[in-house]
């Protein structure tokens, strides 16, 4: 990751893809429970914000590769920040499912 990366737009459309095409990837969807329900992209898992430091407990597998997005994409900035303090290896922040173009699952 280059140092000016994080200056770059994030496509969660684009990361959604990658997302299911890697092996082992999880897809985590970090707003509220209400907003979780309320629609989300297929095959993610909800572990909102305030819950990231349970992560350890749910997904202790550091190597991993996680893909988080939330509604406009902060939310899942915070928490990829979070999660790399924390040593997981394999952070994706894809955006804000605001933008996100395919079909939501509720």
């Amino acid at each position: 990751m280059g140092f000016f990366d994080f200056l770059k737009p994030t496509d969660i459309n684009a990361g959604v893809k990658e997302a299911l095409a890697t092996p082992g990837a999880i897809l985590l969807d970090v707003r509220t429970p209400a907003e979780y329900a309320a629609g989300h992209i297929p095959k993610s898992r909800n572990l909102p914000l305030d819950c990231i430091g349970d992560m350890a407990k749910d997904y202790p597998d550091r190597s991993c590769a996680y893909f988080l997005y939330c509604q406009s994409g902060m939310r899942s900035q915070q928490a990829a920040a979070a999660l790399r303090k924390m040593g997981y290896e394999h952070i994706t922040n894809i955006g804000g499912i605001a933008a996100y173009r395919g079909r939501l699952e509720e």
